[in-house]
């Protein structure tokens, strides 16, 4: 690798053949400082029980939460978020306190908000409306701590409608014309990006500077690096040449063991 960007761990996809609060201790183990997650409990306001075991399972093992998905649904359901689902918009405002919270315990520094898949019974107008006035409300208690809000173009749903790096940008932009909230940026995951067909290295080209938190994986598979054909080495290369200097997320299914899946990186580089 010939940047010198630093890595974190999504430990929602990593380590998944351990239980949840055992992953961030096994990252520590493979070298890592720092790690991800998607919403890691089944509800959008778990019990303080829940919450605080596993605050403790990141700080107990050495490692700093450097980002977390805001409550997205029922992910494996297809759920992809709840920023623009107006009959669950109450859910995703009773989840931001309890996001921000914990990343205020863990010095998360990056909010992930899951647009939301389009969904009957609402128009495409009142969504975008409803996600608009989320997104800054999330964004405002995200600067309380001095966070950012992310919004992330994503594959493989089909009715999730933010596809590619403009299509994000532009609700980013909508949010920002209406509200005052410049801590909304990009999460530009460059196998999500390249698998929707868009033009990865114009993105870095022409946007490296709202850019907020990249994401990496290998395609086709969704596996680790150096096991498909995208080039992301040069990719991450001309981000950081052109002024990304924030985390890179290992997102990706491990193609056989987690820790056997690291190979490609020197521990050095972890």
């Amino acid at each position: 690798m010939s940047h010198q960007l630093k890595y974190t761990v999504n430990c929602s996809l990593l380590f998944a053949e351990l239980p949840l609060l055992e992953r961030p201790a096994a990252a520590r183990r493979a070298g890592f400082s720092a790690v991800e997650f998607w919403w890691p409990f089944v509800a959008a306001v778990p019990p303080d029980r829940q919450v605080d075991a596993f605050v403790s399972a990141v700080a107990d093992a050495g490692v700093r939460l450097t980002g977390l998905n805001f409550f997205a649904g029922d992910m494996p359901g297809g759920d992809r978020g709840l920023v623009s689902w107006p009959k669950r918009s109450g859910e995703f405002r009773d989840n931001v306190d309890v996001t921000v919270g914990i990343g205020e315990r863990l010095g998360a520094q990056g909010f992930n908000a899951l647009y939301g898949n389009r969904v009957d019974g609402s128009t495409e107008q009142e969504q975008d409306d409803v996600a608009v006035e989320n997104l800054a409300l999330a964004a405002k208690a995200a600067a309380r701590i001095g966070a950012t809000v992310l919004v992330e173009p994503v594959s493989g749903a089909e009715r999730y409608p933010l596809k590619i790096a403009a299509d994000a940008l532009g609700v980013i932009d909508r949010v920002q014309a209406a509200y005052d909230v410049p801590n909304v940026g990009l999460l530009a995951d460059l196998y999500h990006l390249a698998v929707n067909g868009d033009d990865v290295d114009r993105v870095i080209a022409d946007h490296a500077g709202r850019v907020a938190h990249v994401q990496i994986a290998d395609h086709p598979g969704r596996n680790e690096p150096g096991t498909g054909t995208l080039p992301l080495d040069r990719q991450l290369t001309a981000l950081e040449a052109n002024g990304y200097t924030g985390l890179v997320g290992l997102e990706y299914k491990p193609s056989t063991n987690s820790d056997a899946s690291f190979g490609w990186l020197p521990f050095e580089r972890r």
